[in-house]
């Protein structure tokens, strides 16, 4: 009897014992679970804070650059423009005076033009096409070097967000050629997939060692903003050999 009254003892103990264990492994397992959560919240949240970040400074930048042009064109063409429509309208021969009216109305024209571009709501209503081919109009009538531009697929849409970061990047990487490449010729290539967005910046400029250059912050900036909106940013130069860039962003199917 008190074997017996023994043996109910101990499996009632044992009983017990694997309950304080279960419910330690559970409490255990609540913990850890709740930490990763944790964990992942403010992973997600950097995430989110320095995808916010960077399109806040994209938006600065593209801003910062459009207010330059805008500056420019004041300077360099409106003024020249305006100072032709007041010799011409000043003049006392009737086919002055009309010349110098119909120079008003292309002043008129250009400031509005300028004055949309301020807005950056410009970047939901144009493709990127349209902005490449405006790009590379701006080198060629500054004769600074030769444009090419190849498309291949019909373009989608793509969210603002994005957008404004692919706009800038693909700013800055003309910006570098411009500055430090001294090309003869800029070259653009643009496939869409049904899955993907692929952009490749070509020119024959002096290249640089990229082993070097990765030191820079300007590629890895352009490389952490690619990163931010899912992409990719790959480029390849030599010295003497020009650079190539390829730019890709994964694209959701229509």
């Amino acid at each position: 009897m008190g074997s017996s009254g023994s043996e109910v003892f101990y499996i009632v103990l044992l009983g017990f014992v694997l309950m304080l264990l279960m419910g330690s492994f559970i409490v255990t397992m609540v913990i850890v679970h709740r930490q990763k959560q944790l964990q992942n919240q403010q992973k997600l949240a950097a995430v989110r804070a320095e995808y916010e970040k960077t399109i806040i400074n994209a938006e600065k930048e593209i801003r910062e650059n459009t207010l330059t042009h805008v500056g420019r064109e004041l300077h360099d063409n409106i003024g020249q423009l305006l100072s032709l429509a007041k010799m011409n309208l000043s003049s006392s021969k009737p086919e002055k005076v009309s010349e110098g009216k119909s120079m008003i109305n292309q002043i008129i024209k250009e400031v509005r033009g300028l004055s949309k571009s301020l807005n950056l709501d410009w970047v939901e209503s144009i493709t990127l096409e349209d902005f490449i081919q405006n790009e590379l109009g701006k080198l060629e009538s500054a004769a600074f070097c030769q444009t090419k531009f190849t498309k291949i697929g019909v373009e989608g849409s793509l969210e603002k967000d994005k957008k404004i970061i692919l706009i800038r990047t693909i700013q800055e990487c003309l910006n570098n050629a411009i500055k430090h490449a001294k090309p003869k010729s800029i070259s653009f290539y643009m496939e869409t997939k049904p899955d993907q967005l692929m952009i490749c910046i070509k020119d024959d400029g002096v290249g640089f060692d990229t082993a070097q250059g990765s030191s820079g912050s300007g590629m890895y900036n352009l490389k952490s903003r690619m990163n931010t909106i899912g992409g990719d940013f790959e480029i390849k130069s030599k010295p003497g050999n020009g650079t190539d860039i390829k730019l890709s962003l994964p694209i959701s199917k229509p």
